[in-house]
């Protein structure tokens, strides 16, 4: 039976508190996340791309959460291969120079390196050993272009993830262009990894297409809107998107069934730009509860939040 865990990609985000989704009273952390795994059973956790958190953070938030939770971690900007800020660096961790200044991989020590990905994979501990990690999500920058080094440096960080499971999102045209596409898939298949299929706008360099295809399990299916904005700066407007019922109907469809190729299905809205990410996500969720009624779609499981 396939399980379709619906969420999104953010919880905690200013724009998402300062929208007034979260009622008066769940004014904590704790009350904020209690709150949406009350109506969601699944999240995606992006702070991790900007910072490390502790192990005693991860921990409140498999304290939280009710029993079957899921959490997608984003894997750290840097072991990406995104620059990212010193300040991102925990502090024994930094190196000298500008403190404000950006570092990639080859700019630290091996032992940095190391102890970077040994303090990320403590912070996944706790919520793996509560059986609530989905996967661990490595988000790949705009200019990885499909090639055969391109996939040793995948290959590389998802190694460093196991035997937790690895879900990868393109950011490049090239891995669908062509032939590529079905290489690709093949790579992904082999190698164990959950492709993510993104629904975003197209005819951009970081354009690629919404392949509905299961590679590993779960399968993961991310939704960042069609916002006109996308190719700018302004963070924002990139996500400024609310889906038409018409879009979510269609996409409830197809849902359904790709759902039945994979045993566990998550679906993340990214369009986070207030609270429309929640909005359309409860929206999805209805359609696909109500999905459940229909003739043939017996075997599929809108998995209920707190389960």
């Amino acid at each position: 039976m396939s399980d379709i865990r619906v969420g999104t990609s953010s919880w905690a985000d200013r724009l998402l508190l300062a929208s007034g989704w979260y009622p008066r009273e769940a004014n904590t952390p704790a009350g904020r996340l209690a709150y949406y795994a009350d109506r969601f059973n699944l999240v995606e956790v992006d702070t991790t791309y900007y910072a490390l958190p502790s192990v005693e953070t991860a921990a409140a938030w498999v304290d939280r959460t009710p029993p079957g939770f899921r959490f997608n971690v984003k894997a750290f900007s840097l072991f990406t291969g995104h620059p990212t800020a010193i300040s991102a660096l925990p502090r024994d961790l930094r190196p000298g120079g500008d403190p404000d200044g950006r570092v990639r991989r080859r700019d630290l020590p091996e032992p940095t390196y190391e102890q970077l990905w040994e303090r990320f994979r403590a912070v996944l501990e706790p919520i793996a050993a509560a059986g609530k990690l989905g996967v661990v999500l490595l988000q790949f920058p705009p200019w990885l272009g499909y090639g055969e080094a391109a996939k040793r440096r995948i290959i590389e960080v998802a190694r460093r993830c196991r035997p937790l499971r690895v879900a990868v999102e393109f950011r490049h045209g090239s891995w669908f262009d062509g032939d590529n596409a079905r290489y690709t898939v093949g790579f992904l298949a082999r190698n164990d990894l959950s492709m993510v299929c993104v629904d975003m706008p197209q005819g951009h360099a970081s354009s690629v297409p919404p392949v509905l295809l299961a590679t590993a399990d779960p399968a993961v299916v991310r939704f960042h809107g069609h916002s006109p904005a996308w190719g700018g700066r302004d963070k924002q407007e990139k996500f400024r998107y609310a889906y038409a019922d018409g879009e979510l109907a269609r996409w409830a469809d197809r849902l359904r069934e790709f759902a039945r190729e994979t045993d566990e299905l998550h679906v993340l809205m990214n369009n986070c730009c207030g609270d429309q990410a929640q909005r359309d996500a409860s929206r999805l969720a209805a359609l696909l509860r109500r999905d459940r009624h229909r003739p043939g779609t017996d075997r599929l499981t809108l998995t209920p939040a707190g389960s």
